[in-house]
């Protein structure tokens, strides 16, 4: 617990002062992250070394493929998506006949790419846009977190699923329902307090659920893989993606309704 504590400490202090800074500082750190991630999860398999390779450099693509906030809702460009498309399929022709790189293998490890690559991505482009919604949108997923686990470890009783074990339907419920009054009170006193309060708060209680369901699809990744954790990275914390999960989901549902907002 104290190595875990220890930790959180250490990359708060490590992250805030980017998150303030914004600009190529905080898109650096965001394109560290993405390496590592890509890591992990080039570390779930044994593929040859120029595949992997050509993950990191099509993830770095899609991470950086837009810094204009001006075009949140559609900010991905077609031609990356295109280049991850042909550069990742295009070796099967090499080495699936050896058994090192399949079809299967590129369709997944394009599904990572995507999904990782577009929530780093609009970190991006919602610190852009704006300080305050950025802190709004990965402030949801870590308040309903918080207070699922507290809630979790007091009274939950009935398990979710056994993807998750330790998660129940007591702390999620509470999870929910504290990030959802939370948040709703930073959005009206920090970004707005002329909106339809109605719309808010039904976003957020939507953004605090697929939070809580991000984390189980991870959850489900490393069911797949028979893992505990990504990596050892982070003492108490396990890899990169085991503490982005639910912020990765939350971020690509949030630029859906950003306009909402």
């Amino acid at each position: 617990m104290k190595a875990r504590t220890l930790s959180a400490i250490i990359l708060i202090a490590i992250i805030t002062p980017l998150i303030y800074v914004g600009g190529i500082p905080f898109a650096l750190i965001i394109g560290l992250i993405a390496v590592i991630a890509t890591k992990e999860i080039n570390d779930l398999h044994r593929y040859p070394i120029l595949i992997k390779l050509l993950s990191f450099l099509t993830l770095i693509s899609i991470v950086y493929s837009n810094f204009d906030a001006n075009t949140i809702i559609f900010g991905l460009n077609y031609k990356y998506l295109s280049i991850l498309i042909l550069v990742l399929t295009i070796p099967i022709i090499f080495y699936q006949v050896k058994g090192k790189y399949t079809i299967e293998d590129a369709f997944k490890l394009i599904g990572f790419i995507l999904l990782i690559g577009l929530g780093l991505n609009y970190f991006i482009l919602v610190r852009s846009f704006d300080l305050n919604y950025f802190l709004f949108m990965i402030l949801i997923p870590i308040m309903t977190d918080t207070f699922a686990y507290i809630a979790g470890m007091m009274i939950g009783k009935h398990k979710v699923t056994k993807l998750s074990p330790k998660k129940s339907w007591e702390g999620y419920i509470i999870g929910s329902l504290m990030g959802t009054f939370i948040m709703t009170v930073f959005y009206i006193t920090v970004i707005n307090n002329q909106t339809n309060l109605l719309i808010v708060i039904a976003i957020i209680f939507l953004l605090t659920v697929i939070g809580q369901i991000g984390d189980l699809i991870f959850s489900a990744i490393k069911r797949q893989y028979n893992i505990k954790d990504f990596a050892n990275l982070i003492p108490g914390h396990g890899g990169i993606l085991d503490r982005l999960d639910s912020l990765i989901i939350v971020a690509i549902t949030f630029v859906i309704f950003l306009e909402y907002l």
